[in-house]
């Protein structure tokens, strides 16, 4: 193999292959970036078995080849070059002969030389082929704002592990993404560019729906998207980027029984307001059990309420913030939040006015937009004395 590209061009794919490489395996070529010509351009692959990420970048060829080589060492080399044009010759230990076989990649860009030793490419996993399956288009921004909303809601612990998914469902003309730790679900309900010609839905992996988000960031042409049950995987097709990954096999909660269908009470108020109070809240919970109290009572003008958020250590103090509802349907309420969990919705939801709906102190919150029914959120509640 004999190549030459751009050093910010090769910097940038291993960024973007970087999040599929093993950080610890038993498979130690699994955290080598397999390096080889394809179609007059540069591609580069990295998988740990679970999740597969394969991107091009353009090259002058002049010999084709592949070889696998230390993900981080090459990073760390490549960040530290010059802004300039990177030769890559895969050749021998002796770079004065071009004849001598082996496994070395030599590395010229500017006045710098390096010898890296890789490993053959026949010795890396394959990278997988969803060639056949359910293929549908989906808008990126669609895409984003709703693995944003719902991904973080997965869970970490893999003792369920169709817990640590985002479930995806095709229905119709509408894209349904939903994901629950046992404490909290997040759904959302996004449009298709498309409507699809049969109902679909399958567990794609929480960090495999998040390195989508990150890879399209700046995109503006729709995502293919590619299932394959049978297989087991699906397919991203980015902008010259590919993700292949494993599907997570079970059975997802029934969620719409997890919703509550009515309230007792319904708070409307800026969002902004109460991200600042929770954030004052969270230095006092931190220390008392984590919990976040929230009170609603409305005005004795009969127009909008007050929200009390107020958190409290018996070692540290106490804090409470007193808040305006723009909105108050029902009576006096009160309910607990762990404050992570509290924290971790204010946040997802960016600006605007949040509506929380609450039945009693024991039952589940519901956090929804206030403009929009294409998301709601559900949390359990913290039995707290009052």
């Amino acid at each position: 193999m004999k190549l030459s590209c751009l050093q910010e061009n090769l910097a940038r794919g291993l960024g973007v292959v970087g999040r599929a490489v093993a950080s610890r395996s038993t498979l130690p070529i699994t955290q080598n970036v397999m390096l080889s010509s394809d179609q007059g351009m540069l591609r580069l692959s990295a998988t740990n078995l679970e999740i597969a990420i394969t991107t091009w970048i353009g090259a002058m060829i002049e010999e084709e080849g592949a070889i696998t080589v230390p993900h981080r060492l090459v990073t760390d080399l490549v960040n530290s070059l010059p802004s300039d044009r990177v030769d890559l010759d895969l050749r021998g230990p002796d770079p004065d002969d071009p004849n001598a076989g082996g496994s070395v990649l030599h590395i010229s860009c500017g006045r710098s030389r390096t010898h890296i030793n890789g490993a053959s490419a026949d010795d890396f996993p394959p990278i997988p082929q969803v060639d056949s399956g359910f293929a549908t288009n989906i808008d990126p921004s669609v895409l984003r704002q709703g693995i944003g909303l719902v991904a973080f809601s997965a869970a970490s612990d893999e003792s369920r592990p169709v817990l640590t998914g985002v479930e995806l469902k095709l229905e119709e003309s509408s894209l349904v993404m939903a994901a629950a730790d046992g404490f909290r679900l997040a759904v959302y309900t996004g449009q298709l560019s498309e409507p699809v010609a049969e109902a679909l839905k399958v567990i794609v992996p929480a960090r495999t729906m998040q390195e989508i988000q990150r890879l399209a960031s700046e995109q503006s042409a729709p995502v293919q998207v590619t299932l394959s049950p049978e297989k087991g995987q699906v397919l991203f097709k980015l902008e010259h980027v590919e993700v292949v990954s494993q599907l997570l096999q079970g059975n997802f909660p029934n969620y719409d029984q997890l919703i509550p269908e009515r309230y007792e009470t319904r708070a409307v108020m800026e969002l902004d307001d109460l991200k600042r109070a929770t954030q004052s809240a969270a230095v006092f919970a931190r220390d008392g059990s984590n919990i976040v109290r929230l009170e609603m009572m409305p005005q004795e003008s009969g127009e909008g309420g007050q929200l009390k958020v107020s958190a409290r250590s018996e070692e540290v103090g106490d804090n409470l913030d007193e808040l305006d509802i723009d909105q108050l349907d029902g009576e006096d309420a009160k309910i607990a939040f762990n404050v992570r969990y509290l924290m971790d919705i204010v946040n997802v939801l960016g600006r605007g006015k949040v509506a929380l709906e609450v039945t009693n102190s024991s039952s589940p919150g519901v956090f929804r937009p206030a403009d929009s029914d294409g998301y709601v959120h559900v949390v359990m509640p913290m039995y707290v004395q009052w």
